[in-house]
């Protein structure tokens, strides 16, 4: 489990794509002594599992199928992602809960300034849009935020300058694709309204 709240933006030094796909990342913030092989780390919103480390970097692996349905896709050697530990017991929940399963890919659609805030604008497949309601959270590129307003298949998100300082998204453009992972709640009240609505 995890927040969405980054604690490291790491770089990917190598890609090596035979079979399952392994990835080198740099992380310099991350407290890798405090974290064993076989823990998982949210990259961008992935949870993916270490399975080698050193001081400063470590290793994971990609299925084809996590490939297939995120935007690991299209990374490439230098790219930045958005890193955070799994949750502890007992530790802060700035954020929300999130599994780091992702449930599809989300396009950058608008970009402008709104007072120091950055004003998002996202489209997601329609299927989700069940899922987005204005006040509720989303995690995009692991990130937990806010939405502000949602109409279909369309949602809009201000990201304070702290964020964008201290993400991926300081370099955010409109076209960009990001990892999308809706609120857990929100997805078992819908499961629960739809069920009901069959009986």
């Amino acid at each position: 489990m995890f927040t969405g709240i980054i604690q490291d933006i790491g770089e990917i030094s190598a890609i090596d794509k035979r079979g399952d796909w392994t990835l080198t990342v740099i992380a310099k913030k991350l407290p890798l002594d405090k974290i064993n092989l076989g823990a998982s780390i949210s990259c961008s919103g992935i949870c993916l599992t270490v399975i080698e480390k050193q001081s400063a970097q470590f290793k994971v692996q990609i299925s084809a199928e996590t490939v297939d349905k995120t935007t690991a896709k299209k990374w490439r050697q230098g790219q930045r992602l958005n890193l955070e530990c799994a949750l502890r017991l007992g530790d802060e929940l700035s954020g929300h809960l999130l599994s780091g399963h992702i449930d599809g890919v989300a396009r950058i659609t608008n970009k402008r300034g709104e007072g120091d805030s950055q004003r998002f604008e996202f489209e997601i497949p329609k299927a989700f849009s069940k899922f987005i309601a204005p006040k509720g959270s989303i995690s995009l590129d692991g990130v937990s935020l806010t939405i502000n307003e949602a109409l279909n298949a369309h949602f809009g998100i201000n990201i304070i300058q702290h964020t964008q300082n201290e993400t991926t998204f300081d370099v955010a453009q409109v076209g960009d694709e990001v990892n999308f992972e809706v609120d857990m709640m929100a997805r078992y009240i819908v499961r629960m309204l739809e069920q009901r609505a069959a009986l």
